[in-house]
């Protein structure tokens, strides 16, 4: 399993978390200077801080493979100027050709 796979499984767990732990806590609001609901905030707080933290993560994992696809794009065009150019000549006009076509 990929490190990626990885953090979403742990990002949807802790999420699932997050929907108990907030069923509970409304469970819980009648008795509000109860202890089951200032245990059930406190489970509610500490995984919704884990699932920022998760999502913050994946924002990196995904911000560092786009750059880094970028840059290899960068360099394929950077040493295949003519392959680059009659690629997106030929994008272009499959482009072209749809629009036309949709009128």
């Amino acid at each position: 399993m990929s490190s990626v796979e990885q953090h979403k499984d742990q990002l949807m767990h802790d999420l699932n978390q997050v929907i108990r732990d907030a069923e509970e806590l409304l469970k819980n609001t009648e008795q509000q200077s109860g202890e089951g609901f200032k245990s059930a905030k406190a489970r509610f707080e500490h995984t919704l801080k884990n699932a920022k933290a998760e999502v913050e993560r994946i924002e990196d994992v995904v911000v560092t493979r786009t750059k880094e696809a970028a840059k290899a794009t960068d360099v394929y065009v950077k040493e295949n100027p003519w392959q680059s150019a009659g690629i997106a000549a030929g994008v272009g006009l499959l482009l072209g050709l749809l629009i036309g076509r949709s009128k």
